[in-house]
């Protein structure tokens, strides 16, 4: 995740709203969170997906069966030094699902990024299936490993100690980049003294800055003139608990519903 701890202020409004009622109590004090007051329950459908499905388990670990395969061909094919890779953390490499199912269970919008420090100091995040593996060979491979995450720089010893628990090899405070400069800087950095040959993420300004402000249908276009790169050098994970898509409109079929009786 890339993702910009930058509140979502409308959305963080809406399920603000959605709870009001049962803050004051009356007939809103009887309303659950299950409730069609509570915004941020549009999201539970995803947020089962990406927790609970075996498809999401399967089209992680392969990912990062193909991911590993085409570094092996990778470190073979570049005869220059000092290879490295590039991670995305959460929901790249890590998964806190559970932070985010508590978050929406209360109705309170957990991409307001509110609670996401108390997570960082004391949450369990589990590694994405495959995830471990995947680093553990680059390491093997001589590759180096950085990891980008916008997971505040205060929490970096928490973070660097959850990575280590799940057994994430080169796990250091010089490689692993928390929010602080962009993301685009931070790989800039990177690219000066490494060949960057792989690039993982959940999100696509996980791989590139023309990503970062750029509108959906910006993205649908930057993504055809990219599409050399995925399934080659970059490698997204599916993400479908949050995103720059969150408030896109939906397409419809214009036909007259009818119900099969």
């Amino acid at each position: 995740m890339s993702i910009a701890r930058a509140s979502i202020a409308i959305v963080s409004l809406l399920a603000l709203a959605g709870c009001a009622a049962a803050d004051q109590g009356g007939k809103g004090a009887e309303k659950s969170p299950n409730s069609v007051n509570c915004a941020v329950q549009e999201h539970a459908m995803g947020l089962r997906w990406q927790q609970q499905s075996a498809e999401a388990q399967a089209v992680q670990s392969q990912t990062y069966r193909i991911a590993g395969e085409r570094l092996e061909e990778k470190v073979k094919q570049t005869k220059s030094g000092n290879l490295a890779i590039i991670t995305d953390l959460d929901e790249t490499a890590i998964d806190n699902t559970e932070l985010l199912a508590r978050d929406m269970t209360a109705c309170h919008d957990y991409s307001a990024w509110d609670t996401w420090g108390h997570w960082e100091l004391e949450g369990s995040p589990s590694a994405i299936p495959g995830a471990a593996e995947f680093f553990q060979k680059a390491d093997e491979l001589g590759v180096s490993i950085y990891y980008i995450s916008d997971r505040t720089e205060e929490n970096l010893d928490a973070t660097i100690a959850s990575l280590k628990g799940l057994d994430f090899p080169q796990v250091s405070k010089e490689q692993v980049m928390l929010l602080g400069p962009s993301k685009e800087e931070r790989r800039t950095k990177i690219e000066e003294e490494h060949t960057v040959i792989m690039q993982l993420g959940d999100t696509l300004h996980d791989f590139a800055g023309d990503y970062a402000n750029a509108h959906l249908d910006q993205q649908r276009k930057l993504v055809e003139q990219d599409a050399k790169h995925f399934g080659d050098d970059w490698f997204i994970l599916p993400n479908p608990t949050y995103g720059s898509w969150e408030n896109a409109e939906l397409d419809k079929w214009d036909a007259k519903l009818e119900v099969n009786k």
